[in-house]
């Protein structure tokens, strides 16, 4: 059976005025996605992460009266939003398709570093002896697509290799679907705390560390200012953006060992030296910056 698709670009502000109007008009189903792939990484607590523009799309099983639909919504928006002109609706007939089938097609397992995995649920691990890290995409919070996670992933397996991670204890600061945390606790790290200002990440993490075997006590999850001011770790990630990161740099430094390791993500490429000054000035050696499609993971140590 075909569907009748119409779209919209959007104020974030009109989204649920028109998402209503939809509905009132017998949508099927009704997507918001962001108009420029915009990452949020760090909403206010309690909040809903807006784009400065909004595709609203709905779907219809009723091919008929488009126009006379499209008259109505004209009028109804005109009522509720005064003043305010009715956005250009975009009508296309869509074949009848899986789309459920093609979505899960488009994600396949993919490998972080040498032997980490993210394994999708539908999916059985291409190296079953691996380290399979098993989330599947479209998680709100993050589920290693995004270059500033794979580069985390990345070290995190490059320090499992080394031995580095076996049996420490890892700070994940803006912990998110929990993906980071969870992946060191696979690879050998001996306990984890995430943190995060956002209570249905810390929720979404909790579910995560469920469906991987990782048991409660060894994935403390917490809000940032609920950790233990004087507690230190070997190991600490922090993939958030630029901004926080030099703001919250006395509080992360603060959080890692003598000795200790950490990875910064979540930065483009031009708020890199800006963020390296932030952390060289609370006594850390840094390193080099280490670039993915103009995304920036920075890795230092804190001296002995």
């Amino acid at each position: 059976m075909p569907w009748l698709q119409l779209k919209a670009h959007i104020p974030p502000e009109q989204a649920e005025t028109l998402e209503e109007l939809l509905l009132n008009e017998g949508a099927t189903a009704i997507t918001l996605q962001d108009a420029h792939d915009e990452p949020v990484f760090e909403p206010e607590r309690g909040s809903t992460p807006l784009w400065s523009e909004t595709v609203l799309t709905g779907l219809y099983d009723d091919l008929e009266g488009v126009d006379a639909m499209l008259g109505r919504l004209a009028a109804s928006w005109a009522e509720v939003m005064p003043g305010e002109p009715c956005p250009e609706i975009e009508v296309e007939l869509l074949a009848d398709r899986d789309w459920e089938r093609e979505w899960m097609d488009d994600f396949q397992p993919m490998q972080m570093g040498e032997r980490l995995w993210i394994v999708p649920s539908w999916h059985e691990p291409p190296e079953p002896g691996a380290v399979n890290l098993h989330l599947d995409p479209g998680l709100a919070f993050g589920t290693g697509t995004h270059p500033t996670t794979a580069l985390c992933l990345a070290w995190l397996d490059g320090l499992a290799v080394t031995e580095a991670l076996d049996n420490q204890p890892v700070l994940d600061i803006g912990t998110g679907s929990g993906i980071l945390a969870i992946a060191a606790l696979k690879l050998g790290a001996g306990r984890a705390v995430g943190t995060d200002i956002d209570p249905q990440a810390l929720q979404a993490s909790r579910d995560n560390a469920e469906r991987n075997g990782i048991p409660a006590p060894d994935f403390r999850l917490c809000y940032p200012e609920q950790l233990d001011n004087g507690e230190t770790f070997p190991i600490l990630v922090a993939n958030i953006l630029a901004g926080p990161l030099v703001e919250l740099a006395p509080m992360i430094a603060g959080h890692l060992a003598p000795g200790g390791r950490l990875a910064l993500s979540g930065i483009l490429a031009a708020q890199a030296e800006e963020v390296l000054d932030a952390y060289r000035d609370q006594g850390l050696r840094m390193d080099e910056p280490v670039v993915s499609e103009g995304w920036v993971r920075l890795t230092g140590r804190r001296p002995v």
